[in-house]
């Protein structure tokens, strides 16, 4: 990979020289004190992009911090600050790569960039843990799957509702959950409605804004390298940082930015890890070409009959979460099968998953949530991305992973990259 003009190399290999050399011994503290993993076990982590939510990621039990990376020297400061003493600071992801003291590269960069830097991770050895939603396209995805897989690396998407943690408004994990649809107690096919009463409508108004007026870039930024692949568009606060998810270039509105948490163990729950709808049909406004906007419903049909609705408006008040011909599961996990709960108690369990990123990085094992299917629930929230977009119903064959007789829907599956920047 490469972008025109001179990279900072040499500037920052001088300002981290001290801090890199202090890495070779790793202080008491950040191992974590008494107990702590001894350093020959110890995984080490970078984190690229030390936002808000890439600073909330540099404490994590099982690796320690040895670099972090944004291309804004405001972030970069705090984050060091943070981090403590031993830690190196880059704006060029590319620099981070280079070291061959990081195990680990987490990824909490706005989504345009996440499948650029996953594929330089893996390829150069690292393995991977990324925020959601994993790409910002299906066209993207495919090429991280094909990469992770290529080069054996582990990799981890940052969502965990289908194994951890109370499901948003529901009131439980999605085991017990999990439990009665493989059990059979609804039938099939079975309908998913995601609403406000699972907590659909947190950030769902997120939208971005028609006029954007050029600003000087603040001298602390490098824009050029936070847009990267995206198209070139004049500077404006609004556009970078928090807000930037309100932008189709960089993310998908409240959908992008929350749609896999709910979109992923409902994937998980209807065993579809492997495949996808075959009918996607979007209520809403029509679309701004730069500026998400909010929509009122999308509807995904599966080839067996299986559906998801995201109620975007609350249109199914009091709706079941799952609904099938035999029974339904409301939020709270309650049910109108009679003697419900005495029945879940008796169902075998789910399969087991390994949960424990750090476990799966030494065994080499795959983690729960991983290239493969984390692709097939981000794959959800692109296509309800492009329905929006597009605002007319499409057919797609999960298979091929491509549009049936709409043209104008693929180019939106493999979008093209800013030169000199490409998969």
């Amino acid at each position: 990979m490469s972008r025109s003009g001179p990279i900072s190399r040499r500037r920052f290999l001088r300002q981290g020289a001290t801090a890199a050399a202090a890495l070779t011994i790793v202080p008491r503290h950040v191992l974590g004190g008494p107990g702590h993993t001894p350093p020959s076990d110890t995984l080490t982590r970078a984190v690229v992009g030390v936002g808000g939510m890439g600073r909330g990621h540099l404490y994590y039990p099982g690796a320690v911090v040895r670099a972090v990376c944004d291309v804004d020297r405001g972030h970069l400061a705090s984050a060091m600050e943070m981090a403590g003493p031993g830690v190196a600071g880059y704006v060029d992801f590319r620099e981070v790569l280079e070291r061959g003291d990081i195990d680990i590269v987490h990824i909490a960069t706005p989504p345009h960039w996440h499948a650029l830097i996953s594929i330089a991770a893996v390829e150069a050895g690292k393995d991977v843990w990324c925020e959601k939603p994993l790409t910002r396209t299906i066209g993207e995805g495919r090429a991280v799957v094909r990469a992770v897989e290529r080069t054996g690396r582990i990799f981890r998407v940052n969502t965990w509702f289908r194994f951890q943690d109370r499901f948003y408004g529901f009131g439980t994990d999605v085991k017990p959950i999990k439990k009665a649809v493989q059990g059979g107690l609804l039938g099939w096919p079975i309908k998913a409605t995601v609403g406000a009463s699972t907590g659909f409508d947190w950030k769902f108004y997120w939208s971005g804004l028609t006029r954007l007026p050029p600003e000087p870039v603040p001298p602390e930024l490098d824009y050029d390298l936070w847009l990267g692949p995206a198209p070139f568009k004049p500077y404006h606060p609004h556009r970078v940082h928090g807000t930037f998810r309100g932008y189709w270039d960089y993310d998908g509105g409240g959908l992008g930015d929350m749609g896999m948490h709910y979109l992923d163990p409902v994937q998980y729950l209807l065993g579809k890890d492997d495949t996808g709808p075959v009918e996607i049909r979007a209520e809403g406004p029509q679309q701004h070409p730069d500026a998400c906007g909010s929509w009122r419903r999308i509807e995904m049909t599966y080839s067996d009959g299986c559906s998801i609705v995201l109620d975007g408006e609350n249109r199914d008040k009091g709706a079941a979460f799952l609904e099938g011909p035999e029974g339904k599961i409301f939020p709270g996990l309650e049910s109108d099968i009679p003697r419900f709960r005495e029945i879940l108690a008796g169902l075998p369990d789910p399969e087991p998953q390994l949960t424990d990123f750090a476990e799966a990085v030494r065994t080499r094992r795959r983690f729960a949530l991983n290239e493969r299917n984390a692709h097939r629930s981000c794959t959800l929230v692109n296509l309800g991305k492009i329905a929006v977009r597009l605002g007319r119903p499409l057919r797609f064959d999960p298979a091929v992973e491509r549009f049936v007789g709409d043209e104008e829907a693929n180019r939106l599956i493999d979008q093209p990259m800013r030169a000199p920047w490409r998969l």
